[in-house]
């Protein structure tokens, strides 16, 4: 299943480089838009999208690798760059959680970014940044996390998306807790929701206490 999850992204590196277009749906990257068409072909990418996604709900991850990369290979054959970035991060996704962090680097870093940034879709970029920040926290490269997490405050901040740069904020201060500068990360939590709440917005407050909670721990334990 690897084997074949690997020759998908291979080919999907192929088209890449050979697609051609003059168009690029702005289109937030990680949603579905709503219900899914299921076609009556086999080769349809809604349909392995919609296949990928029932098999990360159930926690068939090798699965849900196959068919994500199977969905991003049939978008970029039909020039959907929108549905192709999206399946590219959600494959990418996947390969995070079960801790390929080499291969959740190389599909964000060198396909999907590239994607996003040579059509100038703003919120691709800031969800391939934060997918990276993501994966060198997650991979202790905590200099490469920071600058990505840095990289989607400052576009989100240029293209006025407070809710992109609350979440950047939170990512600094997720590096900051592997540093053990509880302090700087503190300061970072406060500035985000004091942000958060002057911009009337709610969907972070879980967020900032699991962090606070976080640094919390572990200042109790250096003691």
């Amino acid at each position: 299943m690897y084997k074949l999850c690997f020759a998908l992204f291979c080919l999907i590196v192929s088209g890449s480089a050979k697609a051609q277009t003059n168009s690029f749906v702005q289109q937030e990257p990680l949603s579905s838009n709503g219900s899914i068409t299921i076609a009556v072909s086999g080769a349809d990418g809604d349909f392995y999208f919609e296949q990928a996604e029932k098999n990360e709900k159930s926690g068939d991850l090798n699965d849900a690798l196959t068919f994500f990369g199977k969905a991003a290979f049939e978008y970029n054959n039909s020039k959907n760059f929108s549905r192709y970035g999206a399946s590219l991060l959600r494959l990418s996704n996947v390969h995070y959680l079960l801790e390929h962090y080499a291969e959740a680097e190389q599909v964000t870093l060198n396909v999907a970014l590239k994607t996003y940034s040579r059509f100038g879709n703003r919120s691709g970029q800031m969800a391939s940044y934060n997918q990276l920040g993501k994966i060198y926290l997650a991979a202790n490269k905590l200099t490469q996390s920071m600058w990505f997490f840095t990289q989607q405050g400052i576009l989100a901040r240029q293209v006025n998306n407070n809710s992109s740069y609350i979440d950047s904020i939170l990512g600094l201060a997720l590096v900051k807790i592997r540093k053990k500068e509880y302090s700087l990360a503190l300061k970072d939590v406060n500035r985000a929701e004091l942000f958060a709440k002057t911009s009337k917005i709610n969907q972070f407050n879980g967020q900032f206490k699991q962090v606070r909670t976080s640094i919390a721990e572990k200042k109790s334990a250096l003691k």
